[in-house]
């Protein structure tokens, strides 16, 4: 009997550390949890001084703007490709900063208007060109398309016309030269056509 005794207690021992070890275990990996949480939920807490008072700003996760940032930078490439003014060294500082926004596509097109004498064109003839953003339709695979109105400012005419383009958006590192992280891949126009023809008094 009290050999008996002594196995059950060192049983009821056995069975109480592994027991609390478990609980322990759990308890610990419970905490860890907790602390993890709250370390990063104060670290999206970002306070602003403003007139030495602190304000406290939430940080969002990158992915729930990331829709926003993505036309962000298809309006500001298709902004430095088609606004020009007649100048050569606007011209060149224009396209230098879009080709960081852009992949080979870009510099395929641009290559294109050069050979074609486009933007001798625009010095010639004094043309100042401005673009307006109508919409920016994205889809789930990353494919853009584009929609908006160049106008054409010259001497003797005022030219609107449609302007569509489509491509496809990667997310590469963010960078000096490209601040959204964000890649236009296979670019192309789909459409150019003159909507309207004003032709301007020249006297």
């Amino acid at each position: 009997m009290i050999i008996k005794n002594i196995e059950s207690k060192i049983k009821l021992a056995t069975y109480l550390s592994l027991g609390s070890f478990i609980t322990a275990v759990i308890i610990c990996i419970g905490v860890s949890f907790f602390a993890y949480k709250q370390v990063s939920n104060a670290r999206q807490s970002i306070y602003i001084l403003d007139n030495n008072i602190p304000i406290l700003a939430k940080q969002t996760n990158m992915q729930m703007n990331r829709a926003a940032e993505y036309r962000a930078a298809v309006d500001l490439f298709h902004s430095l490709f088609f606004s020009l003014t007649p100048d050569d060294k606007h011209i060149e500082y224009q396209m230098k900063k879009a080709m960081y926004l852009a992949d080979e596509s870009g510099v395929l097109q641009y290559n294109n208007l050069k050979e074609r004498g486009y933007f001798n064109s625009i010095l010639s003839s004094s043309s100042v060109l401005t673009l307006q953003t109508d919409s920016i339709a994205l889809e789930p695979s990353n494919k853009f398309t584009f929609y908006g109105k160049q106008k054409i400012e010259r001497r003797s005419a005022t030219i609107t016309r449609s302007l569509i383009t489509e491509g496809y958006l990667m997310d590469i590192p963010r960078s000096e030269n490209n601040s959204h992280g964000v890649l236009i891949t296979n670019w192309k126009t789909l459409e150019n056509k003159d909507l309207s023809h004003v032709s301007k008094n020249t006297f």
